[in-house]
């Protein structure tokens, strides 16, 4: 039985390179063909396919919000391969989190296209040798803010709440003044958080409250 494929490109002439590419294979039939995340979601709602070849940058609804509608239906889905100009520092991880099973960038893809596209319709992961590096960078980011979180998670509500203020650049006074404590007792809370999460600076607390998500933007 055939690999039925989907492409998803906004441009057209790439669409009719892929197909050239995969129609010479002899175990692999292109089905359909999108020019947007929104169309190709369509698409695979009526078109029974095997694996979703996926551009990432597309006016008309981006591949990652499209891969993440595609693998998350309830019915048996697709596998996605994503198929993009961009690097895998740029965009691997977010691919693999929205539920893709492959990432190949397009300046291989005349030699690497149809075997991913049969690894992926295998339920196997393809990502080139040179994506290691990127997803051990990521598991280590993962496992220290894991371990940020779960130091920060020790402190109280009123340690959090003072950690969040001076970071935002408050100074004891006026920290005291919004939680209704004096400049001293803001002075010990200070200091406990410093004892628990190893902080010496306010840059420290900037860093740490951005990485947790507590603050938008770094602050001045």
């Amino acid at each position: 039985m055939n690999i039925r494929v989907v492409l998803v490109d906004d441009h057209a002439i790439v669409r009719t390179g892929l197909r050239a590419v995969l129609s010479a294979a002899p175990d692999i039939e292109v089905v359909g063909e999108a020019s947007g995340g929104h169309e190709a979601v369509e698409l695979v709602s009526r078109t029974p396919a095997d694996v979703v070849v996926m551009d990432l940058s597309m006016s008309a609804g981006d591949g990652l919000m499209a891969t993440r509608a595609i693998t998350g239906r309830s019915n048996r889905a697709p596998n996605v391969l994503v198929l993009t100009m961009h690097s895998e520092e740029a965009y691997l991880e977010a691919a693999l989190e929205a539920g893709a099973s492959g990432y190949l960038v397009k300046s291989t893809a005349d030699r690497e296209l149809v075997e991913a596209v049969r690894a992926v319709a295998r339920g196997e992961e393809w990502v080139q040798p040179s994506a290691a590096g990127v997803l051990a960078r990521g598991v280590r980011r993962r496992e220290e803010q894991a371990s940020d979180r779960a130091r920060y998670e020790r402190l109280t509500d009123r340690e959090r709440a003072v950690m969040r203020l001076i970071a935002e650049g408050y100074t004891a006074p006026e920290i005291g003044e919004q939680l209704a404590i004096s400049p001293k007792t803001v002075d010990t809370y200070k200091q406990r958080i410093n004892d628990k999460l190893g902080l010496t600076h306010r840059a420290d607390y900037v860093k740490l409250a951005l990485k947790l998500g507590l603050l938008q933007s770094p602050i001045a």
